[in-house]
């Protein structure tokens, strides 16, 4: 009976494609998550969750998106912290990455099936070096959280009461920066740290560290530990995706402070006004932590900040949105056709076109789920404005967790199609396209081209 099941269980696997997979162990992950996180013990007392209010959550730890319906400082206690902040590890490294390294803890060999898993679930384009890779990137997650939370452990000791509750407090920050999960418990975010910078330098440091991608990581880690660094030659990947991040980091700080200056900022010191705009730059990237409460900035700010958000974090890092790389691909394309040029060309590489038609797939297929998750909440949720409806659910696909307040005001519906746009967004807009799709076939045979008019 056992060997019949087994049987009847690998050939249904071998007829799905590796996104599918991908996205069948993503809703396993849901599952368990919200089967462990309505565990009673895990919460404080007198507190009962819902059931759409444990698969919110659960889904939103799974995408370590940070949207939630409920307070996690005053749902759960300190086992509960410890639960969600291994949720959040599944989630921000990779359901597959974890996975394959307990599996390898356990003496397991990686056969070619996992290995073209790992490689879909962290959005590589070789199967070269998946066990190493996996090392790797949870080598250099950890040892980051473990540095991040001794820090802030330490250094929460003035705020809190006991040493206990300080690095309890310092450990959960850390994974959520780092994971760019956006949870706190603390009640507030980072509210109460709005005039300690130093709080906030390390919190954006464990953000870009998380949201940068692991790549880029695994590069910089190789130039640091090598002897002749001369020799070192950074991807196109790498410099690429540096690049953008830190332009959007920029551009998106000094657009907030020129947006808000007559409003949000007005009697405000440069000091208090350059860390308010370059903190919350940065937790757009994906992060979803906040230092103020961002309801308070103009639409015109809130509408940046939608589009950040939409963006996200890089490719293969803890992050969602569209990813910078989508973004800076396609704004390098529509410069390279407005002068004409054949190619996109960028640090004396030439683009494949391939990534060129990926990018715009991507965007397009982004701003269809994104704009009818919208829709669908407005017509779900009429009593909340445009603007906050806009921005919950760009902050549900990026992943990012940041919230005007409306997400705890929504009704069933509005949390159906919240989690739906957290889930999109952390599998990734192919995995989401190839949840329908087979395993690819070349055509046999091409009809007639004929051009059309555009634009």
């Amino acid at each position: 009976m056992s060997r019949t099941f087994k049987m009847n269980f690998n050939k249904f696997f071998d007829r799905l494609t590796p996104f599918q997979v991908i996205v069948l162990f993503y809703v396993s992950a849901v599952m368990i998550s919200t089967l462990l996180i309505s565990l009673p013990f895990l919460h404080r007392e007198g507190i009962h969750l819902s059931f759409i209010d444990t698969l919110f959550t659960a889904v939103s730890a799974v995408s370590v998106t940070g949207l939630t319906v409920v307070s996690t400082a005053d749902t759960f206690n300190t086992p509960g912290y410890f639960v969600l902040m291994f949720i959040l590890q599944f989630g921000g490294i990779g359901v597959m990455t974890l996975g394959t390294f307990i599996w390898l803890m356990l003496g397991k060999k990686i056969g070619l099936k996992r290995r073209q898993l790992i490689k879909t679930d962290q959005n590589r384009s070789t199967f070269a070096g998946m066990v190493k890779l996996i090392r790797q990137i949870l080598l250099i997650i950890i040892i980051i959280e473990a540095i991040g939370a001794i820090i802030l452990g330490v250094y929460f000791t003035q705020y809190f009461p006991t040493l206990g509750e300080s690095f309890v407090q310092g450990m959960f920050a850390s994974v959520s920066a780092t994971t760019n999960a956006g949870f706190d418990i603390t009640g507030t975010s980072l509210e109460m740290f709005k005039d300690d910078y130093f709080v906030q330098f390390i919190n954006m440091l464990l953000l870009t560290l998380g949201a940068i991608g692991f790549p880029v990581l695994i590069e910089v880690k190789d130039y640091l530990t090598k002897k002749q660094k001369h020799f070192i030659n950074f991807s196109l990947f790498a410099k690429l995706t540096s690049v953008t991040f830190g332009a959007l980091v920029v551009i998106g700080a000094i657009l907030i402070y020129l947006l808000d200056r007559n409003h949000f900022f007005e009697g405000k010191s440069w000091h208090e006004a350059f860390f308010f705009s370059l903190f919350q730059s940065v937790t757009t990237r994906n992060g979803g932590l906040a230092t103020m409460d961002v309801s308070e900035f103009s639409i015109p700010t809130l509408l940046v900040i939608c589009v950040l958000m939409f963006i996200g974090a890089s490719p293969s890092s803890v992050g969602g949105g569209i990813r910078t790389t989508t973004f800076a691909i396609s704004l390098l394309s529509i410069i390279a056709y407005a002068r004409g040029k054949s190619s996109v060309r960028v640090f004396r590489r030439e683009i494949h076109p391939d990534d060129i038609f990926r990018s715009f797939i991507v965007i397009n297929t982004a701003i269809a789920i994104t704009g009818l998750g919208i829709i669908l909440l407005n017509y779900f949720e009429p009593h909340l404005s445009l603007i906050e409806i806009t921005f919950e659910a760009c902050s549900a696909f990026g992943t990012t967790g940041l919230s005007m307040g409306a997400t705890s005001e929504l009704d069933l519906a509005g949390k159906v199609v919240i989690i739906s746009l957290m889930f999109i967004g952390r599998i990734g807009i192919f995995s989401f396209l190839f949840i329908i799709r087979g395993k690819a076939t070349k055509d046999n045979y091409h009809y007639p081209k004929e051009p059309m008019l555009i634009g």
